[in-house]
Formats: C-alpha cells, structure tokens, sequence
C-alpha cells in the first residue's frame, strides 16, 4: 500500500519569483536538477534564487532506481560548447555568490564529464573571482585523471553521494559501487586537502540504523567533512518504493550521532537534499 506523507512535506506556493527564475533559466537555456530530480523544495529556492545547475544534457547513462532524471535510450548529444558561459552568465545574472553544479552521469564519455565541470567552475570564476562554486561529481568510474581535472579548477566543495547503505546498493544503484564511492572522496581530500568533500544518504529505503551509522564511519574514515540526510521520496510508482518515513526526531538524533561520528557539520531533516541550503553549510564549516 502506498503510504500517505506526512505534514511536513507540505509544499509552499509558488510565487513570481518561481516563475521568473523558471523563465530566466529558459531564456539561458538551462536546466537544473531541481527540475529534473522533482526536488521538494524547489518552491523554496527558486523563491530565494537558489537553483543547482545540471550540465552535460538531460539524460543519464546509469539506471540507479531512485531517480527521477531521464535514462538514455540510445546515444546522447555531446557536450554542449557553450553551456558553461551561459551558467555563469545566468549566475551573474541571479545574483549568486554562491553556485552549485552537478550533472548526469556520461560513462559515454572519456574523462566522464570531468572537462566540462572544469570549464564552468572557471568561467564562473573568471567572471567573478569570489563567487563560490560547489561541484557535485559522478564517480567517474574511478578514474584519478578525472577527478584531478574537476579538482584543479579549485571547487571550493567538492561533493559525490553515496546515496543509500552497502546492502542496497545492487537494488537501488546497480550500475555503481559503495566502495569505489568512497574511494572518489578519499581521493579528492589527498589531492587537494583544502576542499571541503561532502556527501548524502537518503533514508528511508529499507536501511537499519546501525547500517547508517556504518556509512557515516565509512565516509569520515574517507575524509568527508559534510554530510546531508534526507528522506527519500519516489518520484512514481516504477521507481523503488519508500519503505519507511522518518520522523524529524529521528532525523535529529541522527545528526547528532554524524557530529559524533566526526563530520564537521550535517544537515539532516525530511526535505534536506545534498544541495539544499548548501551556501548556508559552507558558511557553517568554514567557522567549525
């Protein structure tokens, strides 16, 4: 039986400022993983000018079950040339000082996507030296090479989701690996030990606790510095269902057991999702 959600997941009304910035992003011709994720809480930010821009095309080469963003059913269109001078054309234009990028995962491609993340965090930063750009990466099937070129563009963030615990990776993510996840982020602090490393568990999908106490040891143990706890919601009934609604008790309890753990800060409720408030973090972390 489909469960019902709970109140909080109440959704505020869209305004104006939802649908300017709607149609500020269709004018650059971009889109954001707000949109293509069927994010929660995107009311909430575009009201606030927030948005999490998605590179690299719509469509996905991996068949993760959780996620609402198209899969590619055939070759994918290539890298678009000048997507990255009109993100930061459009960041400019909204205001940002603080800008997030992430993509579909492109196994199609060689370096993955890594070149095109690097050339929008430099154009946003060749316009603006002290904007702050955040990258959330795929893994890159593990490739160093890669992850170095994203690096090298000095991200102040650096985030990659390990999504969900170990034992439901080949139902929920069967075209990635736990371990290789954590790899990307323990690879990422040894190369440039500035960059704060986040990442994000859903909750929700069938996890025990102690299973979620795992992954959060897992990913201190990889040098990660921010974690986010969200709860899963299924974008339709294909998709994996939701097991459980965690409370915002529990929510809480279980932040104060990532602080324990050893992450610097953690965001966790109901509607935090990895880029949620994501500024906001960052302006956190850099006081701890």
């Amino acid at each position: 039986m489909k469960q019902r959600l709970p109140s909080w997941f109440k959704q505020e009304i869209p305004e104006k400022e939802t649908v300017s910035l709607q149609s500020l992003l269709g004018e650059f011709g971009l889109q954001t993983v707000c949109q293509e994720a069927m994010c929660p809480n995107i009311v909430y930010c575009f009201k606030r000018k927030k948005a999490t821009f998605m590179i690299l095309g719509p469509a996905c080469t991996r068949s993760c079950a959780f996620c609402a963003v198209a899969k590619s059913a055939g070759a994918l269109a290539p890298d678009p040339g000048d997507e990255d001078q009109r993100i930061s054309e459009a960041v400019k234009e909204m205001g940002l000082k603080y800008a997030v990028i992430t993509s579909v995962t492109r196994d199609d491609l060689p370096d993955g996507g890594a070149g095109a993340f690097a050339r929008t965090v430099k154009a946003i930063k060749d316009a603006n030296k002290d904007v702050k750009v955040e990258v959330l990466i795929p893994d890159f099937e593990g490739r160093v090479g890669s992850l170095k070129i994203v690096l090298d563009s000095h991200p102040n963030v650096l985030a990659h989701n390990i999504e969900t615990v170990k034992r439901l990776y080949p139902e929920v993510r069967p075209g990635a690996d736990y371990q290789l996840s954590l790899d990307i982020l323990a690879k990422a602090k040894e190369l440039s030990p500035a960059v704060f490393t986040k990442s994000s568990l859903m909750l929700g999908l069938g996890e025990t606790e102690a299973e979620v106490i795992e992954a959060m040891h897992d990913l201190t143990g990889s040098g990660c510095d921010i974690l986010t706890l969200g709860q899963y919601l299924a974008p339709s009934d294909s998709h994996y269902p939701v097991k459980e609604f965690v409370s915002i008790e529990e929510f809480e309890r279980l932040r104060n057991i990532g602080i324990a753990v050893g992450f610097k800060v953690v965001l966790s409720g109901p509607l935090v999702r990895s880029s949620y408030k994501a500024e906001e973090v960052f302006e956190e972390i850099k006081s701890v």
